[in-house]
C-alpha cells in the first residue's frame, strides 16, 4: 500500500530505529514508548489488521511471536515478563491500519490494560 506509514518504514523510505529484520518482518522502537522496552513488530506485507489475516499469513504471525521472544531476551525483559499487544480497530486503539504487534516490557504492566 503506497500511503501506509508502516509499509514505508519497512521499505526504508521513512527512518526508524530498527532493532531486527527478517525476510517477512521488521521491528523498530516505538516513537512514543509506553514502557522502557516498546518495540513494534510489523509484517513487511501490508495486512490491515487481524481480521484480514488469511491461511497464507500463519507463518508470519508465528514468526512475529518468535521474534518477540528473541527480542524480549535481548532487551532483558523476558525474565520479569513482557506483553504482546495487537489492537484491532479504532475502539481497540488501532491508529495505524497495518497489522502490528507491540512488545512491551521493562516495568510492571497493570491489568486490565485500559
Amino acid at each position: 500500500m503506497t500511503d501506509c506509514i508502516f509499509c514505508k518504514i519497512a521499505a526504508g523510505k521513512i527512518p526508524s530505529e530498527k532493532v531486527a529484520e527478517t525476510d517477512t518482518l521488521f521491528a523498530f522502537r516505538d516513537i512514543n514508548p509506553m514502557a522502557p522496552a516498546h518495540i513494534l513488530i510489523i509484517p513487511k506485507k501490508h495486512i490491515p489488521n487481524n481480521l484480514a489475516l488469511t491461511d497464507d499469513d500463519r507463518l508470519v504471525v508465528g514468526d512475529a511471536y518468535l521474534l518477540a521472544n528473541r527480542l524480549a531476551r535481548e532487551l532483558g525483559v523476558a525474565g520479569a515478563g513482557f506483553r504482546m499487544v495487537t489492537n484491532n480497530g479504532p475502539d481497540a486503539g488501532q491508529a495505524v491500519f497495518h497489522l502490528h504487534f507491540h512488545l512491551l516490557g521493562g516495568r510492571p504492566l497493570g491489568w486490565p490494560p485500559g
